[in-house]
């Protein structure tokens, strides 16, 4: 795509500019964004409602409940797969919208489906590549699990970036993702540390707003242990099920746009593109620190 040069991500960033890019991307682009992501949402959450996950927690028979793991193996899958449609989809609309005029968010509807089915493939490759990092994280505890989930996910960020951008077969997309994905290793690492870790925070925040509606019946349920079944059944509540799809809207846009500004910051390096410098009118100097004010000096004289 020869356009990308033109694409407001694509520049060499530090830190900060990554993370006000990301800001302002975000705030641009918010509405539509939102509602795609509302609509993901929503399915997602109302799929949850057909997965008996209370069963599980009160089977404690080793072999029962592995047989109702098997059970949800399928529902489990759907929802992954439809997860990374929508993945697909947000991605599509995040590189298209500034390059191109028209209706982008139907294009993107049907036209982002052909690098769905290399998508798929590249993560579940990368998932049997994953679990083996995980096992050997879990060789250095903690540690070493939190860097295995950072490379795994700073892999990933880089996989539909590569599909669609450069429009290339799942084997050369793998090579590319790794290269660049590993062309400023400690940087991207390092970012990708920084967003997840925000990004857990936020979450965190949204969720405990989500439920102060219904902390009645928390406080019910620790005054009286016999209503902890309510606090079971709060998934299934239409006003949980909004507010949840709800909050899950306004983050999930986050990370199709994080992974363009890691791909595009790539690219930039691999291009030697200068990076951009904000100068600001009103520069503060270290003189100005303890200089007397200019129209002081200029009354003085």
């Amino acid at each position: 795509m020869d356009q990308i040069k033109n694409h407001p991500l694509y520049r060499k960033h530090n830190i900060d500019s990554a993370m006000n890019a990301l800001w302002e991307f975000y705030k641009t682009g918010f509405v539509v964004l939102f509602l795609i992501s509302l609509i993901m949402s929503g399915i997602l959450q109302y799929a949850t409602v057909f997965m008996d996950i209370k069963d599980l927690q009160t089977t404690t028979d080793p072999m029962i409940l592995l047989e109702k793991l098997k059970g949800l193996i399928l529902p489990m899958v759907v929802f992954a797969v439809v997860s990374l449609f929508f993945s697909t989809i947000l991605h599509y609309y995040i590189l298209h919208k500034p390059l191109e005029k028209g209706n982008v968010i139907i294009n993107a509807l049907w036209r982002s489906a052909r690098y769905f089915v290399p998508y798929l493939i590249i993560m579940i490759i990368l998932s049997f590549v994953g679990a083996i990092a995980l096992v050997l994280g879990l060789m250095v505890l903690i540690v070493g699990v939190f860097f295995s989930l950072t490379y795994i996910a700073m892999i990933s960020f880089f996989i539909l970036p590569v599909l669609m951008v450069e429009e290339c077969s799942i084997d050369i997309a793998i090579v590319r993702t790794i290269r660049l994905a590993h062309r400023n290793f400690w940087p991207n690492m390092g970012w990708t540390a920084v967003f997840i870790i925000l990004f857990v925070i936020i979450s965190i925040v949204l969720s405990g707003l989500v439920l102060l509606p219904f902390a009645g019946s928390f406080m019910s349920a620790f005054a009286n242990p016999g209503e902890t079944s309510k606090i079971m059944t709060l998934p299934t509540d239409p006003l949980f099920l909004l507010l949840s799809s709800a909050v899950n809207a306004l983050t999930l846009p986050l990370f199709p746009i994080f992974a363009f500004i890691l791909y595009f910051n790539g690219r930039a390096h691999e291009d030697n593109v200068n990076p951009v410098k904000v100068e600001s009118e009103y520069k503060v100097r270290v003189e100005d620190l303890y200089a007397k004010p200019r129209n002081e000096e200029n009354n003085i004289n």
